[in-house]
């Protein structure tokens, strides 16, 4: 990948600039199809190929691994389960990006991980003349396919500005601060979205239990204090029991079990009482087998608790 004067990469342009997509889930593959539609030529990663089929229907190569895939391309966007995930895609000494990156290389992780290991990939990218942005993602598979998400950047200002093209197709970025603050920004969105998610949920069940009509009662509050994103992305698939994997509970667990956690870099911990609350309500959800189903599925744990069949 050349670079320019200043040791930035050149301006980013379907036409000359490479992209590479590590984890085409749910949520990653529609991101990464926005891109594709756009005219970038993707090269793709997957542990389970076949996972990429529209991709590569569409004309996306399929890599061997994250190396392979990180040699041929100038931006690779990583988007996967755990920071554990992460940190073998781009850190493993033998088959992650790293360690197949062109100096210039920029890579962007926009799975919900670690604020710690952003700084530790960041920290590493620049001793290869790399660059490491991370920006997880809010907005759920409808803003995926959407291209609305909120993205939430970590890392030097001036790279999160290079990549803006890319991110416009996908959502509207906000530079959060150095690296890391995208991942904390992140765990910080999924507290709010758990204690929206519950009062939800729970309101829909109180509406029930009080013989409302369930659908009319959310139209009714939508428009007031009450209504929020949460209500317009789930309140409808809430109301269907909807089942399908769309933000899968079992990530969301993983997300709120980082904000309780302490911070080893500072040895401090934050006093998150609703939060502990709220994530033992959706660890009742993975428990009972739903931990693959969307956040939608919180409704079922309100109703087994109060005598409701969740069938």
């Amino acid at each position: 990948m050349s670079t320019n004067q200043s040791g930035y990469p050149n301006p980013i342009h379907p036409s000359q600039t490479r992209i590479g997509w590590i984890g085409p889930g749910i949520m990653g593959g529609a991101m990464a199809a926005r891109l594709q539609s756009a005219g970038y030529s993707l090269t793709i990663f997957a542990r389970t190929p076949s996972k990429a089929s529209s991709l590569l229907s569409a004309g996306a190569e399929l890599a061997s691994s994250p190396s392979a895939l990180a040699s041929k391309c100038d931006i690779v966007f990583s988007m996967v389960g755990h920071p554990a995930d992460v940190r073998s895609v781009i850190m493993d000494p033998v088959s992650g990006v790293l360690s197949g990156a062109n100096p210039g290389s920029v890579f962007v992780d926009c799975t919900s991980s670690d604020p710690a290991l952003a700084r530790e990939i960041a920290l590493e990218a620049r001793k290869k003349g790399c660059f490491a942005v991370d920006a997880p993602v809010s907005g759920g598979d409808v803003g995926a396919r959407e291209g609305t998400l909120a993205i939430l950047a970590g890392g030097e200002r001036e790279i999160v500005e290079y990549l803006s093209p890319l991110f416009e197709l996908i959502g509207k970025v906000t530079w959060m601060g150095p690296p890391g603050s995208g991942q904390s920004s992140k765990i910080a969105n999924q507290i709010v979205v758990a204690s929206n998610l519950v009062g939800l949920t729970e309101g829909i069940l109180f509406a029930k239990k009080a013989c409302l009509d369930a659908e009319k009662f959310l139209e009714a509050i939508g428009a007031g204090a009450a209504g929020s994103k949460v209500m317009e992305i789930f309140g409808e698939r809430i109301l269907k029991r909807d089942s399908t994997e769309s933000g899968a509970m079992e990530y969301f667990v993983k997300d709120l079990g980082m904000a309780l956690e302490r911070d080893k870099e500072n040895d401090e911990v934050a006093v998150l009482p609703l939060t502990g609350l709220n994530r033992q309500m959706f660890l009742a959800m993975v428990a009972s087998g739903d931990g693959k189903v969307g956040m939608q599925g919180l409704i079922r744990v309100h109703e087994r608790m109060n005598g409701f069949n969740s069938n």
